[in-house]
């Protein structure tokens, strides 16, 4: 599933910082600058293929990824588990590319590459000297024309994903809480919870067929979107693109399934054991706000304020002031950020605790922290500070790792949204959010009839 593959880098962000305020005009003139702006050049090829370039000079790399609108939310039924091990099929061998050799090529030019599977796509990338672009685009138009598609390539990443699923999850203490357990327990639709990691069995059932139908349907240029984030010329990179992807041809989508989550109206709760754990655990969930509207943005925020970073309101109380746990994390969308998703979604905290605390003074404390902000409000001090942090975490997204994460925006965007320059839109979206929408917001999603607790118990194996 390779889950972590948008990683961060401090350097990298440092160098966007300093260059950012080095570029910063005098103190009379900052009134009338326009905030950071990524470039974005937008375009389709007649295929139905969304082409991003993204130029960036301050590194001699380039990025390229490719983004599919296919992920674990659509998958076909009784085949849990298969759009992760298509991922997995896609590195083993093209038309013109044998088995390892798409792997092989990246790395002996230089270049470092992965994917991965979300709820609503499946990417790749490839980051490699900025002289190497070409060869990028011409080893992923070369499998996105087909793929080597045989039993024994099928048999043999049917065994790595069960592997996979095994060492993450099954024999691992913790293992799949609360990210691959929570939307199960909170969601209602089976597109939104089923076990997207995959049942065994049903990874097992997969069929030659199976994997030439997702093929063919779903790993088509309408049906995608690619990157370019780096040093390059845009003309050059234009007639490369046009030469490798144009004469691939489209296909007919099917039409989408309903992904849409009923409301929820009281609360659920649920148990599991561990055998593995030494320590009791508990996750809290709500179902968020559609996606783009005003209540999105204010949970966006409501994020900051409640769970991230030590100076969070759950950090400070249940950590600094309770001693309940060593740290709280949480968030919007647990296999990505707040952007990357196109459906359905959770906002999400955790902690692991000690033995004595009982679970339900957790919930409790929870439920204070939440009940002060909506009867005393978030003063504009606050929203400001949560902005200020928001901010700080997408110029670490867009600029970390050679740009890994500009690439994922905007593939993104393009996928769902038709708008890949909604990129330079985000954070005037947040500025809008007024304590008065912060307080609406509270009172109709962070509610106790909004929520999934989910609590773990060790179990201890006797010897």
């Amino acid at each position: 599933m390779r889950l972590k593959t948008i990683h961060r880098s401090g350097i990298t962000l440092l160098t966007l910082i300093l260059a950012f305020v080095s570029c910063q005009p005098p103190a009379e003139e900052q009134a009338t600058t326009s905030e950071f702006s990524v470039p974005v050049d937008y375009y389709k090829l007649d295929n139905g293929l969304k082409v991003i370039l993204s130029e960036d000079k301050t590194s001699p790399t380039v990025i390229v990824a490719v983004y599919y609108n296919i992920g674990f939310r659509i998958e076909p039924r009784d085949r849990t588990g298969f759009a992760h091990l298509f991922e997995h099929m896609m590195f083993q061998g093209s038309q013109n590319l044998g088995k390892m050799e798409f792997i092989n090529l990246v790395q002996s030019n230089g270049g470092v590459l992965n994917g991965s599977t979300r709820f609503d796509f499946t990417n790749y990338f490839e980051i490699l000297p900025a002289h190497k672009l070409e060869t990028a685009l011409w080893a992923e138009a070369d499998r996105m024309k087909g793929l080597a598609i045989t039993e024994e390539n099928l048999i043999n990443q049917q065994g790595v994903v069960k592997n996979e699923v095994k060492v993450n999850v099954l024999n691992q203490p913790y293992g799949g809480f609360p990210w691959l357990d929570m939307p199960q327990y909170a969601n209602e639709n089976w597109y939104n919870a089923h076990n997207f990691y995959g049942e065994l069995e049903d990874l097992d059932a997969a069929t030659l067929e199976d994997v030439q139908s997702f093929f063919d349907t779903y790993y088509s240029p309408n049906n995608a979107a690619i990157a370019v984030v780096g040093d390059f010329d845009a003309t050059e990179a234009k007639a490369w693109i046009e030469q490798y992807f144009a004469a691939i041809p489209s296909a007919e989508l099917p039409e989408l399934p309903d992904i849409s989550e009923p409301k929820q109206t009281e609360e659920k709760r649920f148990n599991k054991t561990d055998k593995l754990a030494n320590k009791p655990a508990i996750a809290f969930a709500y179902h968020m706000p559609e996606r783009n509207t005003p209540e999105y943005y204010a949970m966006g925020l409501l994020d900051q304020i409640l769970v991230q970073g030590n100076n969070s309101k759950l950090h400070v109380n249940m950590v600094k002031d309770k001693g309940y746990a060593g740290n709280v994390t949480g968030g919007i969308n647990y296999l990505g950020n707040m952007f990357n998703y196109n459906g359905p979604m959770i906002w999400m905290a955790n902690l692991t605790h000690d033995n004595e605390v009982a679970s339900d003074s957790i919930i409790q404390t929870l439920d204070e922290v939440i009940a002060d902000l909506s009867t005393n409000g978030v003063s504009q001090a606050e929203l400001d500070g949560a902005i200020v942090k928001l901010r700080s975490s997408l110029y670490d997204n867009i600029g970390g790792f050679f740009g890994i994460g500009r690439a994922d925006l905007l593939c993104t965007f393009a996928l769902f949204d038709d708008n890949p320059a909604r990129i330079n839109d985000i954070e005037s979206e947040f500025k809008k959010v007024t304590p008065a929408l912060i307080k609406k917001t509270i009172d109709e999603y962070l509610t106790a009839s909004n929520r999934t607790i989910l609590t773990l118990e060790p179990q201890a194996v006797a010897n």
